[in-house]
């Protein structure tokens, strides 16, 4: 039986900076190949300034590189036009950032609702509210819908960003230190939670941190050091 394509495969990705001065540029990835399993959950480590939020916005089609290809579900993003890029981030991508970037004037059930809104036809032929307040109700929030982010704690407002992220049924959820600005019983909740939504939506799941705990959850762990990437503990 034939192996699966790979979900996500990057192919010597280099991501190079030219630097204001015109002096040496800033190359912050090196050649960076990479092979993701469709419904896989994948940690990437390293230091603050190592480059995995650029990786992380290359694979989330946020920006393009400097050389290499990336192929998203069998599909080259460099021949997408900006219109049809902005389509895909919507409607395959969900995104959860270390800040959650929550509409303080809007109710927890709008927040979630806000990426449908590029769709409103798609959303209710998809049945976007059902699914949103049965999200809400899978990460224990039901029953605080109608209330606004500034009346949650840290921890719930990460949680309603992860019900955002994943609102229009995304195939890749992409995490950049999600858990950053929590307290630790709150960061253990949310990566506990970000792996058993990877399980119960089927979703490939990505998470970029600097925690190792966190990272441990995943089912594998790549380390950026130095602009390459490589499994945690093998130096470069």
């Amino acid at each position: 039986m034939p192996t699966p394509a790979p979900f996500l495969k990057l192919a010597s990705v280099t991501q190079r900076y030219d630097a204001p001065d015109k002096s040496e540029a800033l190359t912050v990835l090196k050649d960076v190949s990479l092979e993701v399993a469709r419904g896989e959950s994948l940690a990437i480590v390293g230091p603050s300034g190592s480059g995995k939020s650029t990786l992380l916005h290359i694979i989330g089609t946020l920006d393009r590189p400097t050389s290499g290809s990336v192929a998203l579900d069998g599909q080259d993003p460099s021949v997408l036009t900006e219109r049809q890029l902005a389509a895909v981030r919507n409607r395959q991508i969900g995104f959860v950032f270390q800040a959650h970037y929550l509409l303080p004037q809007c109710t927890v059930l709008e927040n979630v609702l806000v990426p449908t809104l590029a769709c409103p036809e798609a959303a209710a032929r998809d049945g976007a509210g059902n699914r949103a307040e049965r999200l809400l109700n899978r990460v224990g929030l039901g029953e605080r819908k109608a209330h606004h982010p500034g009346e949650l704690s840290g921890g719930e407002q990460q949680r309603v960003a992860v019900v955002r992220a994943l609102i229009n049924q995304p195939q890749l959820l992409l995490a950049d230190e999600p858990t950053g600005s929590l307290d630790h019983a709150s960061a253990q909740q949310l990566g506990q939670l970000l792996l058993e939504l990877n399980r119960e939506e089927g979703v490939t799941l990505i998470v970029v941190t600097h925690a190792l705990e966190l990272a441990r959850l995943m089912g594998r762990v790549l380390q950026l050091k130095d602009g390459r990437l490589t499994p945690v503990g093998q130096e470069t």
